[in-house]
């Protein structure tokens, strides 16, 4: 494929060969799509049976690069995660034998039926894209990709992640119930024998590369970046809120939505595109009170109330 692809082009090829599985949910298939672009790691939440692994395995299909598929259970260890050394008595010594997190795009299927050991060992490769086995680093592939999948109704067997992991995560989202129109196609589709499998990738590994690079350097005025800060810096002043987003939401914020402007065809963020991204970006960062989940409060609430209350810059035409 042509290296100077543009990433807004790279973007609708993704989108469009995704939406061949994934029917009736547009801005979630956008989203997914922007945190990859972006670079950022995807935690998909949802009760069973809505499409979290066929989405994640659309993600993956659609780039012609490496994929791996790691099923958490409670009995599988931090090693066959990162990796392990092992001696081979022919030659006398050791060799690294690399573990599922070697792929440039990793399925995390029910990270929450992992131990909390286990979980922690994603924590250095989600962070800073290498893997430190007895002492010795090694890199992961780039683009690198971590696509989570848990289910928030059942517990039994499970371990719920931390606070310190989830943040790790650039966006957190929710499929949702399909309406009828696309159930019906889903089911259709199932039948006629459409599934992620049968997706061609619509994506090479440099045209990738490339498309990264220009979502990072997608133009961003200030105020719009000073937007961001107020809003991650608004949810710590709320009193339902007992932590809120860091600083590293804040970014995160910003990322996501020079992802999200290039999936709509543009090289500039403006407000709209730091909007649509809030909900998935800062939820999972937000720690409420004890009072406030007695109330039946929600994450979601926080956001909406805060997107209210921060004013939006007044920005220039194409901006």
């Amino acid at each position: 494929m042509n290296r100077a692809v543009p990433a807004g082009e790279v973007s609708q090829r993704i989108i469009e060969n995704v939406q061949r599985v994934v029917r009736g949910k547009p801005e979630i298939v956008r989203l997914a799509v922007a945190a990859l672009l972006a670079e950022g790691h995807l935690l998909i939440e949802d009760v069973p049976g809505l499409g979290k692994t066929t989405l994640a395995r659309c993600l993956a299909r659609s780039i012609s690069g490496s994929w791996s598929r790691i099923q958490f259970t409670p009995d599988l260890l931090p090693g066959d995660i990162t990796g392990v050394q092992v001696y081979h008595q022919r030659d006398e010594k050791f060799a690294f034998h690399p573990g599922g997190v070697f792929a440039n795009i990793v399925l995390a299927d029910e990270i929450n039926r992992g131990t909390p050991k286990t979980q922690s060992a994603l924590l250095e490769v989600m962070s800073e894209r290498t893997v430190t086995v007895d002492s010795v680093r090694h890199d992961v592939p780039r683009p690198f990709l971590v696509v989570a999948t848990q289910n928030p109704i059942e517990l039994a067997g499970t371990y719920r992640l931390p606070e310190a992991q989830l943040d790790r995560f650039l966006m957190r989202l929710r499929i949702g119930y399909p309406d009828l129109a696309s159930e019906v196609v889903v089911i259709m589709s199932e039948c006629a024998g459409v599934t992620p499998d049968e997706l061609p990738p619509v994506v090479d590994i440099p045209t990738l590369h490339a498309a990264v690079a220009d979502v990072r350097a997608t133009r961003i005025d200030p105020a719009i970046v000073e937007y961001a800060a107020r809003i991650a810096a608004t949810t710590r002043q709320n009193p339902d809120v007992r932590y809120g987003a860091s600083p590293r939401g804040s970014i995160a914020l910003v990322r996501a939505a020079q992802a999200f402007a290039v999936t709509d065809g543009r090289g500039f963020v403006n407000v709209d595109d730091i909007k649509a991204v809030a909900h998935a970006v800062l939820e999972h960062r937000l720690v409420l009170t004890s009072e406030a989940e007695l109330n039946q409060r929600q994450p979601r609430n926080i956001v909406d109330f805060v997107l209210d209350s921060v004013p939006a810059p007044m920005m220039r035409a194409g901006v």
